[in-house]
């Protein structure tokens, strides 16, 4: 068997070169597990010899065909004939009536069956629910007869029939977390732990649920064969292999999401019911209701579904997860569910004015893309403050980080570590990174936690041995060349001053509002979030008062922490974009 570079997917520790997979079922009775290496050629056996055929590839009961055999059309097929491939978009649905077909995967390389499908076995996963190029190519095994149903009949099943739906999204869920723990599908990343761009793209990928395999040039003995092949300078990484051909040097966010194909086309004439801008918990939410609710709903994120929640290693505070659930778990769930309900996204594109003083209001995108809406709900969030240090910027992923998830997580290995934050975002990421680091210093500017963060977390803190509560201090100097290597705090009480060789620094303190791209449309506060409701009556235009969370434009709504006087929380967050809905639809019976 071939060697296997060291490959980190979304679903592996990222310590050592195990390709981990963990399929649930919904009931969550199957848990496979896979510890060993997977290489060219061996994907088939990862599938077909375990209980993981029969959650990834569930065969269909005679009902549930029958209900797909009415919006189908059924087809003879010959050996060879390739049913769709890598490159085909808004592809449909197989259902194997007699013969077999092969699904085919890039995996190290090299082309791999990932399984070969027999009678009532069915191809899809989460890209049927977009229209965006296929992750893999089935070519068929054995002659005999497909059933094809077409995207649109499939998209029409799925929100109208409850138990086929539910059977379909489960089995193209599992498909993507088995693609993206194998690092099976179109992508290859060039890079080093010691690139703030390689942990940039890294997180795009990871955080908008895309399977890439990781080559890191400091760890594979086989890198230079690799860059040879490509032509590829160790000084051009971060280097991005995208469909096994396309060569992006250091890409940004946006060149990486064109060349995965991750924007819904825009037709610049279409008028939408509703633009989001912003997929935090209170624009997923917005995009869920509304698109479940039948209106035309196009969503806007400049980086990754989830937000700031996003990064969140785990919310225990949230309704209905006793266990608690991750902040990524929670984004992708909300995305595949607005995707199952007809809402389009558009990932890595950010809003850069809105036109309100006419109608249809019109945005335009940093691409130079006009889109037209009747409605408008901004999502946009905050972000977190940076230190007032002159030197800061130059440590942005070497050493400073925005965010404590699985990415970050490894590089705090053996290591201490300072957090800058007393909300409960600082508060998780403490609980976290304790369980990696031999000292976390939670570093706050007020007198103790109670203010901004949940009992819950200051518990949990208090007990831990791990973690070293530092109030009434701030960070006052950072230490390094092209690395952090030391920090500087003082205790404003005492007013001494300490310095320590941490070279792990993470900032979650102090929120400013992502609103200049409304500024001189939208009435802000003094801190420039977006006035709502009875707050904007001194700027309103209409005889009938403005709906809650609608600003001083008509038609036009604010949600989430991006609200002035919002309550800074998931789950007030996720309340505010469903609730702002009911609104959206009065505004537009009254247009």
């Amino acid at each position: 068997m071939a060697r296997r570079p060291t490959t980190k997917g979304n679903g592996t520790n990222g310590s050592d070169e195990r390709s981990i997979l963990r399929v649930r079922s919904v009931d969550a009775s199957v848990i496979v597990e896979r510890t060993t290496p997977i290489g060219a050629g061996d994907l088939h056996m990862s599938t077909d010899n375990n209980e993981n055929h029969s959650v990834l590839f569930p065969r269909l009961d005679a009902q549930s065909l029958r209900t797909l055999q009415r919006k189908g059309t059924v087809r003879k097929t010959t050996v060879g004939e390739v049913l769709f491939n890598r490159e085909t978009l808004q592809h449909g649905l197989f259902v194997v009536l007699s013969g077999s077909i092969d699904l085919v995967g890039v995996a190290n390389g090299h082309d791999s069956i990932i399984s070969v499908l027999a009678q009532g076995e069915f191809t899809g996963e989460l890209t049927q629910l977009s229209g965006r190029r296929s992750l893999v190519s089935c070519r068929v095994s054995t002659a005999g007869e497909v059933l094809e149903v077409d995207r649109a009949s499939l998209r029409h099943i799925m929100q109208t029939d409850a138990v086929v739906g539910n059977l379909l999204l489960n089995a193209f869920v599992q498909r993507r977390i088995y693609l993206i723990a194998n690092a099976v599908g179109d992508a290859v990343l060039i890079g080093s732990t010691h690139s703030s761009d390689t942990l940039r793209l890294r997180s795009f990928l990871v955080r908008n649920g895309h399977p890439y395999t990781y080559l890191d040039i400091d760890e594979d003995p086989d890198i230079q064969s690799v860059l040879d092949q490509f032509g590829i300078e160790v000084a051009d990484i971060p280097v991005l292999i995208c469909r096994g051909d396309v060569v992006l040097r250091a890409p940004s966010n946006a060149e990486a999401a064109v060349c995965f194909d991750l924007n819904a086309g825009v037709d610049q004439t279409d008028v939408f019911d509703v633009v989001i801008v912003g997929a935090g918990p209170s624009g997923l939410a917005a995009a869920v209701y509304a698109a479940s609710e039948g209106l035309n709903v196009l969503v806007v994120e400049s980086n990754a579904p989830g937000g700031q929640a996003g990064s969140s290693s785990r919310i225990e505070n949230y309704l209905g997860f006793p266990f608690g659930i991750s902040g990524q778990e929670l984004a992708d769930a909300a995305y595949i569910q607005a995707e199952k309900f007809g809402a389009r996204l558009s990932i890595a594109r950010s809003a850069c004015t809105v036109q309100c003083e006419q109608h249809p209001y019109r945005i335009k995108l940093d691409d130079g893309t006009l889109i037209q809406t009747r409605t408008v709900v901004v999502a946009t969030g905050s972000r977190y403050r940076r230190l007032d240090i002159p030197n800061v910027a130059r440590f942005d992923g070497n050493g400073v980080y925005y965010g404590a998830t699985q990415l970050e997580a490894p590089l705090c290995q053996g290591e201490a570590v300072v957090i800058v934050g007393g909300g409960n975002s600082a508060g998780q990421a403490a609980i976290f990174l304790s369980s990696f680091a031999t000292k976390v210093y939670l570093l706050v500017r007020g007198p103790n936690l109670k203010t901004n963060m949940s009992k819950y977390l200051i518990s949990r803190i208090e007990a831990s041995p791990t973690i070293i509560l530092k109030t009434r201090t701030t960070v006052v100097a950072l230490e390094g060349g092209d690395r952090l290597e030391g920090i500087r705090w003082m205790d404003h009480l005492t007013g001494e001053s300490e310095d320590h060789e941490v070279r792990r620094l993470f900032m979650m303190a102090g929120a400013d509002p992502n609103t200049s791209w409304v500024s001189g449309c939208l009435s802000l506060d003094t801190k420039g979030f977006i006035m709502t409701g009875t707050s904007v009556l001194a700027d309103w235009s209409l005889q009938r008062a403005p709906y809650p969370l609608e600003t001083n434009v008509p038609g036009v709504f604010a949600v989430g922490d991006v609200r002035a006087e919002s309550v800074k929380r998931v789950a007030s967050a996720v309340g505010e974009g469903s609730m702002c809905i009911q609104f959206v639809h009065r505004a537009l019976a009254n247009q």
